[in-house]
């Protein structure tokens, strides 16, 4: 651990062991990445699930599961509405493909009472495929607390288990009932929590990602005009490869890793970071690969753009991206009224 890390680690501590704490002070310190022991409460406080004072976090926590628990009691008790679980029952095993916690039966339950719990209390939208991936980076990082905390447990109840701490390669069939019901639980609503903010792109036509490719086509021309002309002249519509980008934010093109990592940034980015903020990281990202865009064809560039040579990226790829989003954003954030109005 560098020491510019061990500092930031060390501040994070003190923002956290506070009686009341600071989430502008959390959100400063969290942006350049957390801690993985840390994210779990890190996250659940700059998600607004849990209350900064520390003397509420049990109750909330246990009233929220307690009514997670409730709805879900009573919204299975119901006949399914067959059109949305047919669509969930399709995309579960779909999730994460190739990650043994996603082909895990008992993931795998959780994710569909998860999926068909908030469709159903979200009607304007319903299931749309996509949300099954949101889930996973919350179900990955409140995992790896349970894991840490109960390592030494398993080791010597378990001598055949090989996770190593590696939420991707455990399976939570080892874990205790009560803490897998609090996993789902408490992924349950901070994805609740992320929906709320981009809501628009999941409603009927999906107007927030039309929205959005619209800006990103824009501010792309204004950056990088050279790349802008070259996509048009080939045929190359955003909607063939970004939709993906802001319907998915990403996961399709990173390691739920380096997802997790992006997440950090987002959640101190404000309420609309999965919006506003996302838009700048998408931006960035294509203008990445510019050079190798402008030497392909169209069907080049479509097979680029849907398989892009990110298995080798670090934290460093993506402190890099938010870094130039950030930049971008400063700079255009204020111009986004404008971006991808006609005329």
């Amino acid at each position: 651990m560098s020491s510019r890390t061990s500092r930031r680690r060390e501040r994070l501590i003190r923002c956290l062991t506070k009686d009341d704490v600071d989430m502008a002070d959390l959100m400063q310190i969290s942006w350049q990445g957390i801690p993985a022991d840390l994210r779990p409460i890190v996250w659940q406080l700059l998600l607004t699930y849990l209350p900064l004072p520390s003397a509420q976090r049990l109750n909330k926590l246990h009233v929220k599961r307690q009514e997670y628990a409730s709805l879900t009691s009573l919204t299975f008790s119901k006949p399914l509405e067959q059109t949305i679980w047919h669509q969930i029952a399709i995309d579960v095993p779909r999730t994460r493909p190739g990650v043994p916690l996603w082909a895990d039966p008992t993931t795998q339950r959780c994710l569909e009472r998860i999926l068909y719990l908030w469709a159903i209390r979200h009607p304007a939208s319903g299931y749309v495929q996509g949300i099954n991936d949101l889930v996973t980076p919350f179900f990955h990082v409140f995992l790896s607390f349970y894991i840490g905390m109960s390592s030494l447990r398993l080791r010597l109840s378990l001598p055949d288990h090989r996770s190593d701490g590696d939420p991707s390669t455990f399976s939570p069939s080892h874990l205790p009932q009560s803490a897998l019901t609090a996993i789902e639980a408490d992924s349950f609503w901070c994805l609740s929590n992320l929906l709320d903010g981009i809501q628009m792109n999941y409603i009927h036509g999906q107007p927030g990602i039309v929205n959005a490719l619209n800006k990103m086509s824009e501010l792309v021309g204004r950056l990088d005009h050279k790349l802008s002309q070259h996509l048009a002249q080939e045929g190359v519509e955003y909607m063939q490869f970004a939709f993906r980008w802001m319907n998915c934010l990403l996961m399709r093109e990173l390691s739920v890793e380096n997802t997790i990592r992006m997440w950090d940034t987002y959640m101190c980015e404000g309420s609309q970071a999965f919006s506003q903020f996302h838009l700048f990281v998408c931006t960035a990202f294509l203008l990445t690969w510019s050079q190798q865009l402008l030497e392909m064809d169209f069907q080049g560039m479509i097979m680029f753009l849907q398989s892009l040579p990110t298995q080798d990226w670090n934290d460093r790829n993506i402190e890099e991206l938010m870094g130039k989003a950030w930049q971008l954003s400063n700079t255009w954030k204020d111009a986004q009224g404008h971006l991808g109005a006609p005329g």
